[in-house]
């Protein structure tokens, strides 16, 4: 986790996002434990109690799950949960304002491709077949 704070937003929701992140990029799996709330607080030198915050919007979400005298635990399901919300929240919340900074400037669709190919992050993923769902729906 990068230890660089974002003034306008609490720390402990930063610090609940950069879990998250970790979550749906594959660093910490189904099962894994979450850094214990002293090693994060030492670490980033921060009240324990705002990590313990952070940590507790997880547990609430039912993304982490608490075992008592072990730790915290990335809950079973929590990347596909993640998935579906995360992508419905960028669709609702974000995209609709990069889509309006796209059409003002008038970047074409070309010039978005050209963008994307030149990204030093991973390549564009593919689509997933919309004819199908996700992995796993009979557990809806």
């Amino acid at each position: 986790m990068d230890p660089q704070w974002d003034e306008s937003l609490p720390i402990y929701r930063q610090l609940r996002d950069r879990v998250v992140a970790m979550i749906l990029e594959g660093v910490l799996k189904e099962g894994d434990p979450l850094p214990s709330v002293r090693n994060v607080a030492a670490d980033f030198r921060l009240n324990p109690l705002t990590v313990l915050k952070g940590y507790q919007q997880l547990v609430d979400e039912q993304l982490v799950e608490k075992r008592r005298g072990r730790g915290m635990y990335v809950s079973p399901g929590a990347r596909k949960a993640l998935m579906k919300d995360e992508r419905q929240r960028f669709l609702e919340d974000e995209w609709p304002k990069v889509f309006a900074t796209i059409q003002r400037l008038g970047i074409t669709p070309d010039e978005l491709q050209r963008a994307g190919a030149a990204a030093p992050a991973t390549a564009w993923p593919a689509a997933p077949d919309s004819t199908q769902g996700t992995e796993d729906d009979s557990s809806n």
